[in-house]
């Protein structure tokens, strides 16, 4: 029970902090800035890594349970529950900002760019989301994220695809942190990309992260 807490706990942590960090800058007229956004998204994930990383795995994001199951390194039986508490903790971090933030509309929904094809923007997710999990899978042991460096490397990583990424496809890489906001302000418009992209980007990073590791 304790592992499926951290889950929810530490997948709230990311979408309040991230999301909301998307929601202050609609608000204040770009105060944070996307750099602000960009970093906001590592950083909570790195502090709740080391916070939860020994209690859960600190995967916060289906994609990533995923890839760990897709690897080995993850039970089947875990998956749908880990999942099922990382969107509910998605779920009430954005219900927490529609009461605090009544009056924004989207509370840092995911939507492609304008102009940007629904192909072009699964791709886009899958990579990204390939870059997150094939990092995650190098730099942890079995299905935990906590190490001296792990939780850097991979808040790094995020911050990074958050970076480049963000005004293409809002760099979701993780089906909760879409979910969540997205059933909250009942647009569920494009969500199905924020779902497949990053299974998809999961899934060919645990074979990627297979070959290369494999000693035989």
């Amino acid at each position: 029970m304790k592992k499926y807490l951290a889950e929810i706990i530490g997948t709230f942590a990311l979408v309040f902090a991230g999301a909301g960090a998307i929601v202050v800058n609609d608000l204040s007229n770009g105060a944070v800035t996307h750099v602000g956004i960009a970093l906001t998204f590592g950083l909570v994930i790195m502090v709740m890594i080391y916070a939860l990383g020994d209690v859960s795995g600190a995967h916060f994001n289906p994609a990533v349970s995923f890839g760990f199951w897709a690897a080995g390194r993850f039970p089947a039986r875990e998956m749908g529950i880990y999942a099922a508490c990382q969107c509910l903790g998605a779920l009430l971090a954005a219900a927490m900002l529609r009461i605090l933030f009544p009056s924004n509309l989207t509370l840092g929904i995911t939507t492609p760019a304008t102009g940007v094809s629904d192909i072009r923007a699964v791709c886009f997710e899958g990579v990204l989301t390939f870059f997150l999990v094939f990092v995650i899978l190098n730099v942890t042991q079995g299905a935990k994220e906590k190490g001296a460096f792990a939780g850097t490397a991979i808040g790094g990583t995020i911050a990074l695809d958050a970076l480049f990424g963000g005004p293409i496809t809002g760099a979701s890489m993780n089906p909760a942190r879409s979910i969540g906001p997205a059933v909250v302000v009942s647009h569920f418009q494009g969500l199905w990309i924020y779902i497949l992209g990053p299974l998809l980007g999961a899934w060919i990073a645990s074979m990627a992260c297979k070959v290369i590791r494999d000693h035989h």
